[in-house]
């Protein structure tokens, strides 16, 4: 039985909490003309969208739709000010009580935690596997198909109530999951902080059958994306069919057909951004070619020591010169 939540849906409304949303909310986003106009009237309106909370007649908007490259075209959908605090409010209240249910090897959206700390993660859990590469290395690599568009409304409200017993916070929530749909009763949008959440809550069931029912020792997942490191061969494509099978029965998944792989770690394993050996790692070379790129067209000071602090999570060293070298002679253009 799931520990449930000690949280009432005054803890998420209340206009202190609303407020304190806010601040974490407007980092980085004081300049936006939206964000300005909802903060020309901050009181007014926190305290009208504490009202509408109240008496459950808030209902959330629609959606500003476009595109980035990141490094892939994504499609991301924006929710109004008004709703995005809404989001941050949510956040702040129940992150920290769902975090204490993740398991230590989820990464992504969460503090303290990251594509570093996964990357880091992985050499020392391939390190123990391979016995510093005096036994062979097998990593099964998996990534689901159009993982944010597949997340079933229904089956993440039944997750959530399993730990809610709150029924206002529930309206709430289904009120935000429902507000957007990639295809009928499925989808979380890309852009809302409550989404990047969620999926971490969806999948944490998939996370515990992994780690108590296959009993896998050396297991990461970053969003979509995980690996499972063994020894044991055999046992991996044995599992492989366990994974499919309960992502599809439980949370109506599918693996992407092109994106299953089962390596050693000599041959090298691509895994977020960077092909790890068993005593280096190398930058994608998509990443380099992607990286390259963006320097020459746009040489921004900011945007070199990104990437600088990028490269030294890996075996680099010609990386970083092409990248200085090609950062100077635009610069200097």
């Amino acid at each position: 039985m799931n520990k449930k939540l000690n949280l009432n849906y005054y803890n998420i409304i209340s206009p202190d909490n609303l407020l304190l949303a806010w601040q974490e909310f407007i980092v980085g986003k004081k300049s936006k003309n939206d964000v300005l106009e909802f903060l020309l009237n901050l009181s007014d309106n926190i305290l009208q969208l504490h009202d509408q909370l109240a008496n459950l007649s808030y209902q959330h908007g629609g959606y500003q739709d476009f595109y980035i490259s990141d490094p892939k075209l994504r499609h991301i959908h924006k929710a109004s000010v008004r709703d995005r605090l809404i989001h941050h409010a949510i956040y702040r209240q129940l992150y920290p009580f769902f975090s204490k249910t993740f398991i230590a090897h989820s990464h992504s959206c969460q503090l303290g935690k990251g594509t570093h700390r996964a990357l880091g993660d992985f050499r020392k859990m391939a390190n123990k596997v391979s016995q510093n590469d005096t036994k062979t290395c097998w990593v099964l690599q998996c990534d689901i198909r159009k993982f944010f568009d597949s997340i079933d409304h229904q089956i993440l409200l039944k997750i959530l109530k399993d730990y809610i017993e709150d029924e206002r916070i529930i309206r709430l929530l289904t009120n935000i999951i429902t507000s957007f749909q990639a295809n009928k009763g499925k989808g979380l949008p890309l852009g809302n902080l409550t989404s990047q959440l969620f999926i971490n809550i969806y999948m944490n069931v998939f996370d515990q059958y992994v780690k108590h029912q296959l009993k896998a020792g050396y297991y990461i997942r970053y969003a979509d994306d995980f690996v499972v490191i063994s020894r044991d061969k055999e046992w991996l494509v044995s599992i492989l069919t366990k994974i499919d099978n309960f992502l599809s029965a439980k949370l109506k998944l599918q693996l992407h057909p092109q994106k299953v792989h089962l390596k050693t770690l000599a041959s090298g394993v691509d895994f977020l951004g960077w092909v790890h050996f068993p005593k280096h790692r190398v930058l994608r070379n998509k990443t380099k070619r992607r990286m390259m790129r963006k320097v020459k067209n746009s040489a921004k000071p900011e945007s070199l020591a990104s990437y600088l602090g990028l490269l030294k999570h890996g075996d680099s060293y010609e990386i970083e010169q092409e990248l200085l070298n090609n950062y100077w002679i635009n610069f200097l253009q």
